[in-house]
């Protein structure tokens, strides 16, 4: 089941507002999945959905439901506010069959991305489409450079601030730095991350251009991250990586949803190793020599 986007002002694809629907009107992305063959699904079953969907661990406020129904009709949890060749529009986007179900969510760009995904993964669960045997791998390359932060009111390294950006988004950093993509990468096989790794910034002048741009004063990169900058003066080859999660890989094979099983010493709920008993007392003679004092 792949995202389609209804609205999306990166893309400049709108076909949803100018209808008095408040919810896609006002929402910076409006996108769909669509479930084969689930038209016929009852009241409840789309109740039980968006239920699903309203959880605190999903976060999402609600759910939309266009049924493509074998007949040709289409019916929708807000045909009040949209024709029916608007709806017929949506599902033509949305490659939509007779016969299927289209589910959508609206609000901000990247919540409503993993909110709609949660939803994905459990009609994936219930069609049969997720089999623990089939192993699919890919690349994730276009991950973006910063992300916007609403308390701090600024932007933030969505990796680290050493991430390099991909040289042709760096003039981006000045005009649009939310489009502005990471020379990062991830590993995913069957939607789970397993490794990950990035290209580091290797000269003062992006790194510095960098941390203006997550607020950094010149004074306080320089008594933070000074060792560095005067590093590059000296020349730094481009260099990068990639860190595998092996006990994620294992779980994967193993065919768990977890990685308890997999983790050399795991820990439980009060992060206490129970196969090696830590953390353990602590003596007075070691605290005297730490120089810690208990109260």
């Amino acid at each position: 089941m792949k995202f389609t986007e209804l609205k999306s002002t990166d893309k400049s694809t709108d076909l949803t507002s100018g209808k008095n629907f408040g919810v896609f009107d006002g929402a910076e992305l409006v996108v769909a999945i669509t479930a084969k063959g689930c038209a016929e699904y009852t009241r409840k079953q789309i109740d039980e959905l968006t239920e699903f969907v309203k959880r605190p661990q999903v976060g999402a406020k609600g759910l939309v439901y266009v049924q493509y129904r074998a007949d040709g009709s289409i019916k929708s949890s807000v045909d009040k506010f949209y024709s029916s060749d608007d709806l017929k529009k949506w599902v033509e986007m949305c490659n939509a069959q007779p016969g299927d179900l289209v589910l959508i969510m609206a609000g901000e760009a990247q919540a409503t991305r993993k909110q709609l995904n949660e939803l994905r993964l459990l009609m994936g669960d219930r069609l049969g489409l997720r089999d623990k045997n089939t192993f699919s791998a890919l690349w994730v390359i276009d991950f973006p450079l910063l992300e916007w932060n609403e308390e701090t009111n600024r932007y933030h390294a969505m990796h680290h601030p050493f991430t390099s950006p991909k040289p042709e988004d760096i003039p981006l950093l000045d005009t649009n730095p939310g489009n502005v993509r990471a020379n990062a990468y991830d590993m995913v096989l069957n939607g789970s991350e397993i490794g990950g790794g990035s290209i580091r910034i290797h000269d003062r002048k992006t790194q510095q251009m960098m941390f203006n741009h997550l607020g950094f004063t010149e004074e306080e990169a320089k008594k933070q991250f000074g060792f560095l900058m005067d590093a590059f003066e000296y020349g730094a080859p481009p260099h990068g990586g990639i860190a595998f999660g092996f006990d994620r890989l294992c779980s994967i094979f193993g065919g768990a949803e977890s990685i308890r099983d997999f983790i050399a010493f795991p820990k439980n709920n009060a992060g206490r190793d129970m196969m090696i008993d830590t953390p353990s007392t602590i003596s007075e003679e070691q605290l005297k020599e730490l120089g810690i004092a208990i109260r």
